[in-house]
């Protein structure tokens, strides 16, 4: 299939789960992905909520995205969801600001404060959400499905990307003038919160500036981990 074909095959998905979903948000790091799918759901006006986690230690160039999609896209109103403070100062006060380095259980307890938490109450009263996850992106999106049963959270969840290469969305990116992270030039395929991200070289995968001190099968914050997967069916 040809990047032009699945842009438009992109268009027709997205309207088609709008129009039997609802309501239905967009979940946006305001990665190249996210943007993308951003981008179509202004472009055709769905009804589609986005929303984004702010886990307050996001690196200044992607605050300076927030701002480019707010006057680029007027049309479409992001709502961020934030760490609950007690919760967070607690965490702080017991481990250290950056003590997710430590080990993978405290990394992962930090994101799940800044993260998993936030996304609940985002995601609460919703019937489906998308993501703008990609196969190729890590070993632990392999098996993902198009279209599945998210259990954890009690709706459904759609990956429209995910047989996306990273020249399909990049392809779309140029081609519709879609505003994108400035670290992407710096060799960030992939960006989260500023102290576990990085660039990568030439040759390494596209998540391996993410938590790159744990090992590959590790790499996930939890919010696309479910505890009780059940795949229905391709979109």
């Amino acid at each position: 299939m040809t990047s032009q074909e699945r842009f438009v095959q992109l268009d027709e998905r997205l309207a088609a789960i709008a129009s039997r979903v609802a309501p239905l948000a967009l979940a946006s790091s305001f990665g190249a992905e996210d943007m993308v799918l951003l981008d179509v759901v202004a472009r055709l006006g769905l009804p589609i909520e986005v929303f984004s986690l702010d886990t307050g230690r996001l690196p200044s160039e992607t605050y300076d995205l927030m701002q480019q999609v707010r006057d680029r896209y007027p049309t479409v109103a992001v709502r961020y969801y934030y760490p609950e403070a007690a919760a967070l100062e607690a965490w702080v006060t017991r481990h250290g600001v950056n003590a997710f380095y430590d080990s993978i259980e405290l990394r992962k307890s930090c994101c799940a404060i800044r993260k998993i938490v936030p996304l609940q109450r985002a995601l609460a009263g919703k019937q489906g959400w998308i993501t703008g996850l990609r196969r190729e992106q890590s070993p632990t999106r392999q098996d993902l499905a198009e279209e599945s049963h998210d259990a954890d959270h009690g709706l459904l969840k759609f990956n429209p990307l995910l047989e996306w290469s990273d020249s399909d969305v990049w392809t779309y990116i140029k081609g519709h003038d879609v505003p994108v992270n400035a670290l992407h030039a710096q060799h960030y395929p992939s960006i989260g919160c500023a102290p576990c991200t990085r660039a990568i070289t030439v040759g390494e995968d596209l998540r391996a500036g993410r938590w790159w001190w744990e090992n590959p099968e590790t790499k996930e914050c939890g919010l696309h981990v479910a505890a009780t997967p059940i795949p229905l069916k391709r979109i």
